[in-house]
């Protein structure tokens, strides 16, 4: 991005953490109108931002820092057993790519995932226009990754694609394929698809460590942080 400095930030009133119980927090973002492209956007990934719908977004809480961004060293990873035990698990799995749009498809497979796995977040109950808004919006380098087994789409991980890495935005799945970890198993697949096509990261979002559902992210090494305003490698 040719001039960060110019881009206008806006602030959220204070209100309840989504992640953690009693905590208040504050958020500043772009002003939803302007519509980045993906290396503009990806300039903001690099300063902790994180992209939701219409939205790019970072926390500013007045008393709390628990929100850390992180990144895969796509060059330097190596699965470990686990991962690679998860990989030979679904070799029966096939990807194919589409475009971020609503279909009665990938929303069945949205509600049913929500309903399951978070039905007591602020995304619940699912809707056909929260999903559309939240995922469904075209920026022009987001692609759905669709994991499928004999044609039956078992997963989508909504990705952004950008000169030199991918960020994840979200994954949903198939609930009662528990046994495939198929939100680690999207991971792994885009990490490998980043390094073959010569990135050099993969974004992870935010990582809360007293959020229970973010602990698989840890689980990804080597990878880095976002503090202190600059990236520093992660020790864990």
């Amino acid at each position: 991005m040719s001039d960060e400095r110019r881009i206008q930030l806006y602030q959220t009133d204070i209100h309840p953490c989504s992640y953690i119980d009693g905590e208040d927090a504050v958020t500043v973002f772009l002003d939803p109108k302007l519509r980045l492209n993906a290396e503009a956007t990806e300039s903001m990934t690099e300063l902790g931002f994180r992209r939701s719908g219409l939205h790019t977004y970072r926390p500013q809480c007045p008393n709390c820092s628990a929100c850390i961004s992180v990144r895969v060293n796509v060059n330097a990873f190596q699965p470990n057993r686990t991962q690679r035990k998860m990989i030979n698990r679904n070799q029966d799995l096939e990807i194919d790519h589409s475009p971020p749009e609503l279909t009665l498809e990938n929303y069945r497979l949205y509600r049913r995932y929500i309903n399951a796995r978070h039905s007591d977040g602020d995304m619940f109950p699912p809707s056909a226009k929260q999903f559309a808004e939240f995922l469904g919006v075209d920026t022009g380098f987001t692609r759905f990754w669709n994991f499928r087994r004999k044609g039956q789409l078992l997963g989508v991980a909504v990705t952004d694609h950008y000169p030199h890495s991918l960020s994840s935005v979200y994954s949903f799945f198939e609930p009662e394929e528990q046994r495939r970890s198929l939100g680690s198993y999207f991971v792994l697949q885009q990490i490998q698809a980043a390094k073959k096509s010569g990135l050099e990261w993969f974004y992870l979002g935010y990582w809360v460590s007293e959020c229970r559902k973010m602990s698989y992210k840890s689980r990804f090494q080597p990878q880095e942080i976002f503090t202190g305003q600059c990236w520093q490698v992660a020790q864990r």
